[in-house]
C-alpha cells in the first residue's frame, strides 16, 4: 500500500509541476515578448513567428507558450498572453526604436503608457536615404561577388551546405570589407532582423568602448553599480574589465545562468543581477554570466545619465554606435523602467552584424572616425583573465576565441586570433584578422541539431585560401 502510496505520488508530480502559476507567468511572458519582437521589430507574421522563435525552446515552456492564448493588439502595438482565471494576462508593449518591454506581472495595459522612449524630436536615420549611401554605411555597392566564375561557384557551394536545414537564416562572407558571397532563406531578406541573443554582448562590449573612446569609462576602474555603494560592499571593486571577461567573481545560479526573470519574466536589471553575492575574489574564475553583461550594460547607462539623464543613456546606442556604422534595422530592447537587456534582447539584420563585424576589422574606424580605441579590437580578443574550463575556445572581452578551431578532414584549423561573437538557436559572426575575411551566420537552430559554426567557418576560409592564391 505504502509503494502505491509513493507510486502514484511520483505520477502526480510532474502534472503539479506543470501547474505551477510562476513558470505559467514566464511561458506566458516569452510567448508575448517574441510575438511582440518578431511582429513589429522584424514584421513577421504569427505563423513564422511561432514556427521559428516559439519552436525548439527550453522545454519547460514549449507545451504553454503552444497552448496559451494570445492577444495580438496591432493599433497598440501590444501583445497579452493570458495564463491564470485569477491575475491579469503578460504584456508586452513595442515601441519605435526601443522594441518591446515586458510589463511585471499583475500590471494591467494601462502601465503602457508609462514605458520609456527616446526623447520626442530626436533625428532618426531616414531609412530610404541611408540604403542608397555606399556600403557599409548603406546599401549601395555591397554586394561584390567573386570575378572568377570558378571561384564564385566553389564559395557558393560552401554557402550552400549552411542552407541544408531551412533553421538556417541568413549567410554573408566579406572579404576586405566586401560582400563576396550572400545567401538567405527564402522568406528572409537584407532587411529582415532577428533576435541576436548573445551576440549583444558583444555589441555591450563595443559599446563600452565607445564610452572609453569618448572618456566616460576607464575599463580598469570599478564599474558604477548604484546598488553596491554602501559602505562596506566588496562588489564596489568589480571593473569593467572583470564584468566584460565574465570574471567578477559573483555567484549566479549555474553557468550561463539563465536570466529568464528579466527576460520573459518582467523583472528589472537593476533588481536581478545587481543582487548576487561574491563567490570568487574578482577577476580569479571565469564563470559564463548573462548578468555580468546586463551589469556592464547597467553601469554604461548609469555613467552617461550622469552627465546627460536618462534620455542621453536611451539614446547613447542609436547616436554614438549604431547610427555612426549604419546599423539603422538594430534594436536594443529594455526592461519595462527603461534599462537596456543588453545581454541577449537585441534584435538585428545580417547586414547590420557584417557592419559591426567591420568595425573591428576596421580597427575601431568607420569612414574616417575612430568610435573605438585603435587597440579596442585586440583587447576584446586578448584573454588576459581565467578562462572557460572544460570547452576548446576561449573567451576575450564580450567575444569567444576561436583561434585553432573547425578543423577537419584536409581543411586546416581558423588561424590564430580568430575571434566572433556568439549567440543561442546559431547567431555568428567570425572574425579572421589576418585574412581579412567575415563570416556570418544566422539562424534558428533547434536544441538537438546546433551549426557546426567553426567547421563552417573553417571551410569557407579554406576555399577562399585555395581560390584566391
Amino acid at each position: 500500500m505504502k509503494r502505491a502510496l509513493i507510486a502514484a505520488a511520483l505520477l502526480a508530480a510532474p502534472a503539479a509541476a506543470a501547474e505551477d502559476p510562476h513558470r505559467l507567468a514566464l511561458a506566458a511572458g516569452y510567448k508575448a515578448a517574441f510575438l511582440c519582437s518578431g511582429r513589429w521589430n522584424a514584421g513577421q507574421d504569427v505563423a513564422s513567428i511561432t514556427r521559428d522563435d516559439l519552436t525548439g525552446i527550453y522545454r519547460e515552456y514549449q507545451d504553454s507558450v503552444t497552448t496559451l492564448p494570445a492577444a495580438i493588439n496591432e493599433a497598440t502595438r501590444t501583445v497579452s498572453v493570458k495564463f491564470a482565471d485569477d491575475m491579469p494576462p503578460r504584456i508586452a508593449v513595442w515601441r519605435p526604436l526601443l522594441g518591446c518591454a515586458q510589463l511585471p506581472p499583475g500590471a494591467g495595459p494601462e502601465v503602457a503608457s508609462a514605458l520609456p522612449k527616446l526623447v520626442p524630436g530626436l533625428t532618426t536615420p531616414d531609412l530610404a536615404a541611408t540604403d542608397a549611401m555606399a556600403w557599409p554605411l548603406g546599401d549601395a555597392g555591397a554586394a561584390q561577388p567573386l570575378k572568377k566564375r570558378k571561384a564564385r561557384v566553389a564559395l557558393d557551394e560552401v554557402v550552400a551546405t549552411a542552407f541544408a536545414s531551412d533553421r538556417t537564416t541568413a549567410v554573408i562572407v566579406l572579404k576586405d570589407g566586401k560582400i563576396i558571397a550572400e545567401r538567405y532563406r527564402a522568406d528572409w531578406t537584407m532587411h529582415t532582423p532577428q533576435r541576436t541573443w548573445s551576440v549583444a554582448k558583444s555589441l555591450t562590449a563595443t559599446l563600452v568602448g565607445r564610452a572609453v573612446q569618448l572618456g566616460l569609462v576607464d575599463v580598469n576602474r570599478p564599474a558604477p553599480v548604484p546598488q553596491w555603494r554602501a559602505e562596506g560592499d566588496p562588489r564596489a571593486a568589480i571593473s569593467w574589465n572583470q564584468l566584460l571577461r565574465m570574471n567578477s567573481g559573483l555567484w549566479t545560479a549555474g553557468p550561463g545562468n539563465r536570466t529568464d526573470e528579466v527576460y520573459v519574466g518582467g523583472a528589472l536589471v537593476a533588481q536581478t543581477a545587481v543582487t548576487m553575492p561574491l563567490e570568487y575574489a574578482p577577476g580569479t574564475h571565469f564563470n559564463y554570466s548573462n548578468n555580468d553583461i546586463m551589469l556592464a550594460g547597467l553601469a554604461l547607462s548609469r555613467t552617461v545619465a550622469a552627465q546627460g539623464g536618462k534620455h542621453a543613456a536611451l539614446a547613447f546606442p542609436f547616436t554614438e554606435l549604431l547610427w555612426p556604422l549604419g546599423m539603422t534595422r538594430t534594436t536594443p530592447e529594455t526592461d519595462w523602467q527603461g534599462d537596456f537587456v543588453l545581454s541577449s534582447q537585441v534584435w538585428m539584420t545580417a547586414r547590420d552584424l557584417a557592419r559591426l563585424a567591420l568595425l573591428y576589422q576596421n580597427g575601431g574606424k568607420i569612414g574616417g572616425q575612430q568610435l573605438l580605441p585603435t587597440d579596442w579590437p585586440a583587447f576584446v580578443e586578448a584573454a588576459t583573465m581565467t578562462q572557460p574550463q572544460g570547452r576548446p575556445e576561449g573567451y576575450g572581452a564580450g567575444f569567444w576565441r576561436w583561434g585553432g578551431l573547425g578543423a577537419h578532414d584536409a581543411v586546416p584549423a581558423l588561424p590564430a586570433g580568430t575571434y566572433a561573437m556568439n549567440g543561442n538557436r546559431g547567431q555568428y559572426a567570425v572574425i579572421v584578422p589576418g585574412r581579412n575575411i567575415i563570416v556570418i551566420r544566422r539562424g534558428f537552430d533547434l536544441p538537438a541539431a546546433p551549426f557546426a559554426m567553426p567547421r563552417f567557418a573553417a571551410e569557407v576560409v579554406a576555399t577562399l585560401d585555395k581560390i584566391t592564391k
